[in-house]
């Protein structure tokens, strides 16, 4: 199998799973708990059908939409992820020239491989950061002026992730960061041996943003929920985003939103976009899905905020429901993931290649010229 052959998700899927080690494969694989909300995150799209109109005189559809303050050529962008180099030795870089090739928007996460610095100077395209609270409220200042200066279009505050889900694959695979070779793991990395070689031949891995602040995570192993654990913020309120929405003062969603009252409270201390996510089905599990939640919170909020559904998007037709629905754009992280395991920056390119070449199809199958075309009319939710 080769990224020539990869056409959808699973294809991406299976050829990042021939290519990693276990430990890494599991930790993009894996949700919390029974992994329900993980695979309803996909499975919601199937509670809705679109409806196509005919003879409509499509042409060439317009797929472009605007977040962030910023123009992108398709209304789908590549979530922030941590740790990418682990699945590549190019982690962020490549994702960054991906999305900038493809005219959408790269996600840096605070847990990155790259520094905000290097992926400032590597590419022009458009960048959001993904700022988590630390107990360390030096931590978090320093990375929002460190986007300041760096010329970042936009941020977002991860809200959902104040305690660490219960990612029981990554307990029985004991992952963590640095990844640390034990007797159970041994063989697994033992049997790629392309990612040993690409392991400790390239850039030693670090928490970029972070090393100069804390050790663990980058000079010292340490699983990524006992990282969360003992870094993040668990007493984080609506006050401690409200600073960091003033201290950043530019584009900036909460993502994490999943109820109807907090993307209302989300409008009240100055946010202009909100991301529908559930981490991922990482964090909570048994809670909604992201397209389960976009239409009620689409009707509360009018054009007051952004909405962006992250979190379960496999194919454009998922994209064309939730902008039906409602949303503004998509983002996703699984899939990125995977292609960028399946085949670094060529892998990213093939994934969106298969993602823009879809959103642009079925519009002219459902007889939409614009994306502003996709309104309730082209769905219907099934009893």
């Amino acid at each position: 199998m080769s990224l020539k052959n990869c056409y959808n998700f699973d294809d991406f899927r299976k050829l990042a799973k021939k290519k990693l080690p276990a430990p890494i494969f599991h930790y993009i694989d894996g949700g919390a708990d029974d992994e329900v909300t993980m695979n309803r995150n996909t499975d919601s799209f199937n509670d809705c059908d679109l409806v196509p109109n005919i003879l409509n005189s499509v042409g060439e559809p317009d797929l472009k939409t605007e977040v962030f303050g910023t123009k992108m050529d398709m209304p789908i962008f590549l979530s922030p992820t941590a740790m990418q180099s682990l699945y590549h030795p190019d982690g962020d870089k490549a994702s960054a020239r991906a999305a900038e090739k493809f005219g959408t928007i790269y996600s840096m996460s605070t847990m990155a491989s790259f520094s905000i610095e290097e992926i400032a100077n590597l590419s022009s395209g458009p960048k959001i950061f993904q700022l988590y609270i630390h107990k360390d409220q030096s931590i978090t200042d320093d990375l929002i002026d460190r986007c300041k200066r760096a010329n970042f279009n936009g941020m977002c505050i991860t809200v959902d992730t104040i305690v660490a889900g219960n990612r029981e694959r990554d307990h029985r695979t004991g992952f963590t960061t640095p990844p640390k070779f034990t007797l159970d793991s041994l063989m697994s990395f033992a049997m790629r041996p392309q990612w040993v070689f690409n392991y400790f031949t390239n850039k030693k891995f670090e928490l970029a943003n972070l090393k100069d602040k804390v050790e663990k995570g980058t000079n010292i192993a340490q699983s990524v929920m006992g990282y969360i654990n003992e870094q993040y913020d668990p007493a984080m309120n609506w006050k401690d985003a409200e600073y960091c929405i003033k201290k950043w003062d530019g584009p900036i969603a909460l993502k994490g939103v999943m109820s109807v009252e907090d993307a209302k409270k989300a409008i009240d201390i100055g946010c202009t976009a909100i991301m529908i996510s559930n981490h991922g089905g990482r964090q909570l599990d048994g809670s909604r899905s992201p397209f389960d939640q976009v239409k009620a919170i689409r009707d509360a909020v009018g054009d007051k905020l952004e909405v962006i559904l992250d979190g379960g998007v496999r194919r454009g037709t998922h994209v064309l429901k939730a902008l039906a629905a409602g949303a503004t754009a998509c983002s996703f992280g699984k899939a990125f993931l995977f292609s960028l395991g399946a085949g670094g920056q060529q892998g990213i390119e093939r994934l969106l290649q298969n993602m823009h070449d879809e959103i642009r199809r079925n519009m002219i199958l459902m007889g939409c010229k614009s994306i502003k075309d996709l309104d309730e009319s082209k769905i219907i939710f099934r009893k």
